[in-house]
């Protein structure tokens, strides 16, 4: 929108000293430039270094060809469409690169604006025209660097919370099993004892032999249950809570039941509920594909969308929900571990562990 404005501007304003000659080429790449911007920038997030590069240099080339681009009053008045320009430039750079960049990039930005207005009009005050460019470099700054810290602390906190709310869920099913765990107790060896206490069994008995070996099995089985670290789990059933939760979402499951260590459950269930959460808030989409299956003892689960992908080695370092929640989640595991794909199709989370 802006590169239209900044056309029309132009087109309006075309008054000698203004160069025909120089005018229409110049709208010309600055036409083709605003479309190629506007294309790239929709469809890749965060925004491509090259794009921000290929802006500031179009604006610095603009800035230099003042004197055959913008009539000598608009430059007086500092309302120029390039002037409009150079503020864009300065924002794209500021969103598209940290402050050691952006800021060198937005004072060649302004320095170019600079030399071509007093090639354009000698006898130009440009300190007004500095102090403006100047706080708008910083302010662009500031603000960015305020939202990338408020964006890793709300990745913080939504870690946390997502982590606590696994724990929960884990420790839940935890629980479950050791009441069946009890019940089968229950059913069997005490109802046995009981059994024989009342005297139904009077004489020795095959029956009750048998039954007696079964009984201290389930007992042997109590007593060496692993601690509640690595408590056995319902990976489907755990998976299919985590699904629940997605309510933005709608998730095709297909859980092939298996029972996993409590801790590598904890984090096939975090990995997921991440992948989910991005799928809800970048893709686009409203329908996710959760699946889990067990081959050659490698137990796999994949997460897949057919929104908007991204480009994974592009993802800011700051952003904890790719590399943390999802690849450094399942990598801190003994053989196990995740692969991410993404493109124009769709994204598809791959998870494993091989006991």
């Amino acid at each position: 929108m802006i590169g239209l404005v900044a056309v029309v501007a132009a087109v309006l304003g075309a008054v000698p000293p203004v160069s025909v000659a120089w005018l229409a080429p110049a709208l010309a790449i600055h036409l083709l430039w605003t479309v190629l911007f506007l294309r790239v920038a929709w469809r890749r997030n965060p925004l491509p270094s090259w794009l921000a590069a290929g802006d500031v240099a179009v604006t610095v080339m603009f800035c230099l060809a003042q004197r055959h681009l913008v009539a000598v009053d608009a430059l007086a008045a500092n309302a120029s469409w390039i002037s409009g320009l150079v503020t864009m430039s300065v924002v794209v750079a500021g969103v598209a690169w940290r402050p050691a960049i952006a800021v060198p990039a937005g004072l060649a930005v302004a320095a170019a604006y600079l030399v071509g207005a007093r090639f354009a009009a000698p006898h130009q005050d440009v300190v007004s025209t500095l102090a403006i460019h100047l706080m708008q470099i910083l302010a662009i700054a500031l603000l960015m660097t305020l939202l990338r810290r408020s964006a890793a602390s709300a990745d913080a906190f939504l870690r946390g919370s997502a982590r606590a709310e696994v724990t929960l869920m884990v420790e839940r099913l935890r629980r479950e099993d050791e009441l069946r765990q009890v019940g089968s107790v229950h059913e069997t060896s005490l109802h046995t004892l009981t059994m024989v206490g009342l005297g139904t069994y009077d004489r020795p008995s095959e029956t009750l032999r048998r039954q007696a070996v079964t009984d201290l099995a389930a007992l042997e089985r109590l007593r060496d249950r692993p601690h509640a670290g690595t408590a056995a789990i319902a990976l489907d059933a755990l998976l299919d809570e985590v699904a629940g939760r997605a309510t933005s979402l709608e998730v095709r499951r297909s859980l092939t039941p298996e029972t996993v260590p409590g801790d590598v459950a904890e984090r096939f269930a975090r990995a997921v509920n991440e992948a989910l959460a991005n799928i809800a808030r970048h893709a686009g989409v409203r329908e996710a594909e959760l699946v889990s299956s067990s081959r050659d003892g490698e137990i796999r689960v994949e997460v897949a969308d057919a929104g908007a992908g991204f480009d994974v080695e592009r993802v800011p370092p700051d952003r904890f929900g790719v590399r943390g929640s999802i690849l450094g989640t399942m990598r801190s595991l003994p053989n196990a571990g995740a692969d991410i794909r993404s493109g124009t199709g769709g994204t598809r989370v791959s998870l494993w562990w091989r006991p």
